[in-house]
């Protein structure tokens, strides 16, 4: 399994930015589909955004469809998450998921490997 690693999360003011990064070892991640969920206190996973293996095709939440953007760099082993407009609504433990040789679906129970996770918290 490949081993994934978030970071990037912080604390910022509504209207701001963050990057997150998901960094792969351990295999390459060009074999996996990636998605980023998120889980809000008392809330179940959802996903947010997905990526396909070749990065050509992504798939959106609407509540974050035109505010934020995924993006992967598979020579660095890499997935990018660009979050603009952030809203107190997007508080939550952000995940990096890789399914591997699949394409990212919604359901968490399609991948195979889990970073820990990287809060995000917004103030209004």
């Amino acid at each position: 399994q490949v081993r994934l690693v978030e970071s990037g999360g912080g604390l910022v003011q509504a209207g701001g930015s963050l990057r997150l990064s998901c960094a792969a070892s351990g295999r390459t991640l060009v074999d996996y589909g990636v998605a980023w969920f998120r889980q809000a206190p008392g809330k179940e996973r959802e996903f947010v955004v997905g990526i396909t293996r070749s990065g050509t095709n992504t798939f959106y939440a609407d509540s974050v469809n035109g505010r934020f953007i995924i993006s992967r760099d598979n020579t660095g082993n890499t997935v990018y998450l660009q979050m603009n407009s952030l809203k107190p609504e997007d508080t939550a433990v952000y995940y990096c998921a890789a399914a591997e040789f699949k394409s990212p679906g919604v359901s968490p129970t399609a991948y195979d490997s889990w970073g820990q996770g990287t809060q995000v918290t917004i103030s209004s």
